[in-house]
């Protein structure tokens, strides 16, 4: 068994605690639960599966408890979960492999977020920095806390790389008003934090990302200038995204034109799919089809990504999507095939071939 400790922290999860364990099973890591004030079942349940349980009073700040739960854990290395996550695959090789090759990064493993929209179950994919070695890094931030590293370790490795882990993300089943209240609860508690510590890169992006889910993106699109008008390190994830966001905040906002001005930092956030799937979009909407395809087919030669398929069948949808507006239908066709099961693309080849 390789010396990994899960850390999960929880208050009244009776519905998700037992599911989380049970994903766990399969590989014989250590369990480390800290509670905050379950007043359910919670950390009976729990007890099932682990006799590594502690009790952290709660101070309105997730980071300090993940830390309170890092310094419990028996090993070193850490995989840190959400209860409302489970592990769908997991290769202990492969994991065994990323501890000996990476053992001062952050491996990055792969969320599906499952949410209802119109009625539907969907899935998002994302990739987010939860599998590292402790001695190398820590929380931070009191909402939506990130694992970066600790103050006066130079790091002579990249930052992240992607662990080999799949896990499912239940959380976002709940309705649109439950998230949306969810949004405003973090936005009164990263305001509160931002009076007390001052400007703050990290806070200024939780801030936009909360005000693009309730679809404020005039007010996102503030955060996100103010962020990135500090000074910034660009290899670091939240950096990476907050560039993103930006620039599709300023698409939702119509503003087209100025989103090409993230031209001007491509070298510097080009070295994942997702900069250069979003460099894409902003050339199409800016009426530069030629450029956008090319990006749109950069992307699909990138292995690093973050949202799942801005390195696969989204580009080649949106390749196929701008042949098809310039009567080019065979090549259409083509990048249409290339999305495999991607039901936008096969609606659009029925309708192009008269076939599934």
């Amino acid at each position: 068994m390789l010396p990994v400790s899960v850390c999960i922290i929880v208050k009244n999860e009776e519905l998700h605690i037992e599911a989380c364990c049970k994903s766990l099973l399969p590989y014989g890591f250590e369990i480390v639960v800290v509670d905050t004030g379950s007043e359910d079942r919670t950390v009976e349940l729990a007890r099932r599966y682990t006799d590594r349980i502690y009790h952290f009073e709660w101070c309105d700040d997730f980071s300090a408890a993940k830390n309170y739960a890092l310094s419990k854990a028996s090993h070193d290395w850490i995989l840190s979960l959400d209860c409302d996550e489970y592990i769908e695959a997991l290769d202990m090789s492969a994991l065994s492999k990323c501890m000996e090759r990476y053992p001062a990064s952050a491996g990055r493993i792969l969320i599906r977020n499952r949410f209802t929209e119109n009625g539907q179950t969907a899935f998002e994919q994302v990739r987010v920095s939860r599998f590292v070695n402790r001695n190398y890094y820590h929380f931070e931030g009191t909402v939506h806390e990130q694992l970066v590293p600790k103050p006066n370790q130079l790091l002579s490795q990249k930052y992240v790389y992607s662990a080999p882990v799949t896990v499912l993300h239940v959380g976002y089943d709940g309705s649109e008003d439950e998230m949306h209240e969810k949004c405003r609860r973090n936005i009164a508690l990263l305001e509160k934090e931002l009076r007390t510590t001052g400007a703050d890169a990290y806070l200024y992006f939780q801030l936009g990302q909360s005000c693009r889910r309730l679809h404020d993106y005039e007010k996102a699109v503030q955060y996100f200038d103010l962020g990135l008008a500090m000074d910034v390190d660009p290899a670091m994830d939240y950096v990476q995204t907050m560039v993103e966001s930006y620039g599709y905040t300023l698409l939702d906002l119509k503003r087209s034109q100025d989103a090409l001005n993230l031209l001007g930092v491509y070298d510097e956030f080009a070295k994942r799919a997702d900069f250069v799937f979003l460099m894409g979009l902003i050339y199409m909407n800016n009426g530069l089809f030629d450029e956008a395809i090319a990006e749109f087919q950069k992307a699909t030669a990138m292995e690093e990504f973050a949202v799942d398929g801005v390195n696969s069948y989204k580009a080649d949808y949106n390749i196929g999507v701008i042949y098809e507006c310039a009567g080019y239908l065979r090549e259409a066709q083509e990048a249409y095939l290339r999305c495999g099961a991607y039901e936008a693309a096969k609606s659009r080849l029925q309708q192009l071939t008269g076939k599934g």
